[in-house]
């Protein structure tokens, strides 16, 4: 056990919750859909299988990006600033090489 472990610095990863930002691309619009989760997996699958109402109409969807966090609010705050119009500009910056134009 290092020195974090023993002074309770290091949480075990079992103790651990992380929150993910993500986005989706539509490929019927080509827009952007952006959220964020505890579980990316099962959010992924529900949005694949029609699950969410505010994606259903738009499916398919690509997996594009996600960044994940040990704070909710940060996770939540980053969700609120990539769908503000300067947001998404710099994730079509970021993902330039990812998205369907």
């Amino acid at each position: 056990m290092n020195r974090c472990e023993a002074s309770g610095l290091w949480p075990q990863p079992e103790h651990i919750i992380m929150y993910f930002t993500y986005v989706l691309q539509s490929l019927k619009d080509k827009k952007l859909y952006i959220g964020y989760t505890t579980d990316l997996k099962r959010r992924l699958e529900e949005h694949k299988f029609g699950g969410s109402d505010s994606t259903r109409k738009r499916l398919p969807f690509r997996f594009v990006f996600y960044e994940a966090f040990v704070s909710k609010e940060d996770a939540k705050r980053r969700e609120g600033y990539f769908k503000t119009n300067k947001g998404k500009k710099a994730l079509k910056l970021i993902l330039r090489d990812s998205l369907v134009i």
